[in-house]
């Protein structure tokens, strides 16, 4: 163990719990949300969340979230900027692993995101994993195949995502970037 992890704080969901504002845990380190995200993020995100929203209207499992709780485990908890889950959800936040997950960058989380979360989305075998770049107009699709994420488009006008068994959707990603 490291001298700096010997002496850093742990947390865990409890903890979390009483917390005001946006965080997210990830091993029991705390990681403050950016304030509010600037505005080409939040375009960006409606986009995409306007795109999966009517590619999703015929399948009756899958359903869209806007940041929602994860818990992965006790001290794990994070909050991607969309997310695909085709299970009904029993509890106040998440705790099983959705099917697709977006995250879109900001200068302050693009280092969280591309290293620490997608090994955390990987090493629970997140089908999909979408990151928008906004500031570079790019959209990079991963997908958990054998033990790791392969990356398997970039910046595609249309990709077919197989979610469930009974649900696949093809989804316009053209217009995010308009």
């Amino acid at each position: 163990m490291s001298i700096a992890a010997k002496y850093r704080p742990y947390y865990t969901y409890e903890d979390y719990c009483q917390w005001e504002g946006r965080w997210e845990l990830i091993e029991g380190m705390p990681y403050a949300m950016s304030p509010a995200s600037i505005p080409e993020h939040q375009r960006v995100s409606v986009l995409l969340n306007f795109e999966f929203v009517k590619a999703l209207k015929n399948c009756k499992n899958c359903k869209l979230f806007q940041p929602l709780d994860w818990k992965i485990k006790e001290d794990t908890i994070v909050q991607p900027d969309l997310l695909i889950v085709c299970e009904k959800i029993e509890k106040k936040f998440l705790d099983f692993p959705p099917v697709l997950i977006v995250e879109t960058l900001s200068p302050s989380t693009a280092g969280k995101d591309r290293g620490e979360k997608m090994e955390l989305y990987q090493s629970q075998k997140v089908k999909y994993y979408l990151i928008a770049d906004p500031q570079f107009k790019k959209l990079e699709i991963y997908e958990y195949i054998n033990t790791q994420y392969e990356p398997v488009s970039v910046n595609p006008e249309m990709y077919h995502f197989i979610l469930h068994d009974n649900c696949t959707v093809d989804v316009n990603l053209l217009d995010i970037w308009e």
